[in-house]
């Protein structure tokens, strides 16, 4: 595994390739940094070329320019992008991954060959009141973080995003999250939860991309939203949706199964097969 630092406008961007093959990017969902994809990229590297970064204000990545949008982060991706390949790649994101996802899709169709989008948050597409509820729990969840701090907004989240620690793989260690992982939670509740919330997709602009757009929705997550979100983009899109193991959080929980299914997924699509990989493209490389 290599890891890289490329300067971007208004950012450092802290970012990991593994294995061989054809591209993949995962993009992590929540306050999910690179390591939160550490286990599904590892089941995936013998197939794939995986990239897995740190969103611009976490962990490892820096940011001068807090005040962000979807795009801001579509863009960074596509920057990573160009910096290792040619050609268009695969994307995996998940919720809020999931969004960046799309985004990158309708700014730079170009670099995508398939992009799967699990349980994205596309509050638009849910008919009210079902929209002004979530919308609601995204607020709440902020509000919380404001008055109570980090840990009680996280079990904000948890509870309408129906995570469930039981529903995962023998080997998964759910872990208490660490002084970095809750400066993420603060950044996410600070910037990237309020432009969930007045985030509009493009659905025209998606219609129109060339990428291959496949919805993903969690086996376990009928019960929660963004699972009705991703049902809904499905229909928009007149495309099927794809079911994946676990539920809202399962390339956490149960990353093997994920990426098996993801494979399967992706092979089905039978894409021009992402290719024309370049070697050292990152500046800032360091071992």
């Amino acid at each position: 595994m290599k890891e890289s630092v490329l300067e971007v406008p208004g950012a450092r961007l802290r970012h990991f390739v593994r294995g061989t093959g054809p591209l993949l990017v995962l993009i992590a969902g929540g306050h999910g940094d690179a390591t939160v994809n550490e286990a599904l990229a590892t089941h995936l590297a013998d197939r794939y070329t995986v990239l897995t970064y740190d969103r611009r204000g976490l962990s490892g990545s820096t940011t001068d320019e807090p005040g962000l949008t979807l795009a801001t982060h579509a863009d960074d991706v596509s920057r990573l992008l160009s910096a290792l390949t040619t050609e268009p790649a695969y994307v995996y994101g998940s919720s809020l991954g999931a969004l960046i996802s799309l985004e990158l899709t309708i700014r730079h169709p170009g670099q995508v060959g398939v992009v799967v989008a699990h349980e994205a948050p596309t509050t638009q597409l849910l008919p009210e009141p079902e929209r002004a509820l979530a919308i609601q729990d995204l607020l709440a969840a902020e509000e919380a973080f404001k008055a109570e701090g980090a840990v009680p907004a996280l079990r904000r989240f948890a509870k309408f995003a129906g995570i469930d620690p039981t529903d995962r793989e023998p080997d998964v260690e759910v872990r208490s999250p660490g002084p970095e992982q809750l400066r993420n939670v603060e950044f996410l509740l600070t910037y990237d939860v309020p432009a969930i919330r007045t985030h509009v997709l493009d659905l025209t602009e998606l219609k129109g991309s060339p990428a291959r757009i496949v919805p993903g929705v969690g086996e376990n997550s009928s019960h929660i939203w963004p699972h009705r979100c991703a049902r809904l983009l499905a229909e928009g899109l007149g495309t099927a949706y794809e079911t994946f193991p676990g539920g809202h959080n399962g390339y956490v929980f149960r990353p093997r199964a994920t990426a098996e299914r993801l494979h399967q997924v992706l092979n089905d699509q039978r894409p021009a097969g992402p290719s024309g990989l370049r070697s050292g493209g990152s500046s800032g490389a360091r071992s």
